[in-house]
């Protein structure tokens, strides 16, 4: 793969623009089939351009003309915000108050930055293979419950281009719902609380919530490669400490003295979770309480972790798929969650490595002609295309639905 180079952006992201950015599913994906007759001209853009130069409210009359601005201003970085009540680029030529967001995806943004605090092999933005999986596990489990327990149909799935994973809810009512209630959808979803000063971020009790007790399940697939292998959260005594930390006081001096004689992280679990076995504790005369600290510190070390203010606010902005990152020129690409554990966030394209094979098709299809010919949907010759596909797959699948949906309310009108 070519090496990127940020100095290159000005030279290389006008290719991108015009040769590889996929404009038409793009356009149909934000169009949502004409939801409202202007429904994306009053869809707020920001970009932000060379020197950081920051441009929020950018509306545009159709997909085309976002197109044609995008070849034109050829931003650094893409950001999606909510459909308004009137057009964005016109905010200052409404009367205070009256500009207001009025739907917009319900958007999850997990950063890895957010879990430095369970994980040992990086730190801030940087990412390796071992502590990816967390972005594996944050999606199997949010992508669990909001299918299973919200009822949502239409989730993309997207990898931001240096260090987290992105969330796109697209469903219509979804797009609709108050800042109330993305809200109470997050705090439903949200298990691990508190700042860098709380010790213990995941307190359970009785009775465990079944969103809990699946998301368990979830979690205990990955645990042992992520934690006690990749991580090796008992394999020292200051990193058992912090794990002790997490169990009723009244285990730790046991398992203190027990965790030498244990070979590695994977041994010392297994005799932390033989002593908890959802240990009786009083809760007074005659009565106990099961003890969950085993599963307390799965989830803490390995449960999503989410920002509440960004899935609530319906202004909020998003980095938008097939953004180019400008610190590591990767593409912002849709997840196939039919391949999620086989991911690998270095393999993912970048601006410099597409226009490398841009130019080497380029020169096998010339034939000696000395201009360069213009080929439509150029993505299709570079490592581009199966991110493209998932994307036009995920955009079809919302027509189709959408279809079947005008079906069913035509044949029940039919009905009277």
């Amino acid at each position: 793969m070519a090496p990127f180079e940020p100095a290159a952006l000005p030279e290389l992201l006008p290719v991108f623009y015009r040769r590889l950015f996929p404009h038409g599913a793009y356009g149909r994906w934000l169009s949502y089939g004409g939801a409202a007759k202007n429904y994306f001209q009053l869809r707020e853009f920001s970009f932000t351009l060379r020197d950081d130069v920051y441009l929020r409210f950018q509306s545009f009359g159709s997909p085309q003309e976002l197109e044609r601005e995008l070849q034109k201003t050829n931003p650094y970085k893409i950001d999606i915000g909510a459909v308004y009540s009137h057009r964005p680029n016109q905010h200052n030529t409404v009367h205070l108050g009256a500009f207001q967001p009025q739907e917009k995806e319900l958007v999850f943004d997990i950063d890895m930055t957010d879990y430095d605090d369970v994980r040992a092999c990086c730190s801030s933005a940087e990412i390796c293979s071992k502590c990816w999986t967390l972005m594996t596990i944050a999606v199997r489990v949010l992508d669990r419950a909001l299918v299973e327990d919200l009822g949502v149909k239409h989730r993309l799935w997207v990898y931001s281009g240096r260090r987290g994973v992105h969330c796109w809810v697209c469903d219509d009512t979804v797009r609709k719902w108050s800042p109330a209630l993305r809200g109470a959808a997050v705090e439903y979803l949200s298990l691990v609380k508190g700042g860098a000063e709380t010790v213990k971020k995941v307190a359970l009790s009785e009775p465990v919530h079944p969103f809990v007790r699946r998301s368990v399940s979830v979690v205990e697939r990955y645990f042992a490669a992520y934690a006690l292998e990749g991580q090796d959260i008992l394999g020292s005594q200051e990193s058992w400490e912090k794990v002790l930390a997490l169990v009723p006081e009244e285990h730790r001096d046991v398992l203190r003295s027990e965790f030498p004689k244990k070979r590695d992280s994977a041994q010392r679990w297994e005799l932390l979770k033989a002593r908890m076995e959802r240990t009786r504790r009083p809760a007074g005369p005659g009565k106990s309480l099961p003890c969950y600290a085993d599963w307390e510190i799965m989830l803490q070390y390995c449960f999503p972790r989410l920002d509440i203010n960004v899935s609530k606010g319906v202004g909020h902005l998003l980095k938008s798929p097939f953004s180019v990152h400008p610190k590591t020129g990767r593409i912002s690409v849709p997840l196939d969650l039919q391949r999620l554990e086989q991911f690998d966030p270095f393999a993912v394209p970048t601006i410099s490595s597409l226009c490398q094979e841009l130019d080497a098709t380029s020169e096998l299809e010339d034939d000696g002609d000395t201009e360069p010919k213009r080929r439509p949907r150029d993505y299709k010759r570079t490592s581009l295309a199966p991110y493209v596909r998932l994307f036009e797959q995920f955009v079809e699948g919302m027509e189709r639905a959408r279809r079947g949906e005008a079906l069913r309310r035509s044949d029940l009108q039919g009905d009277f």
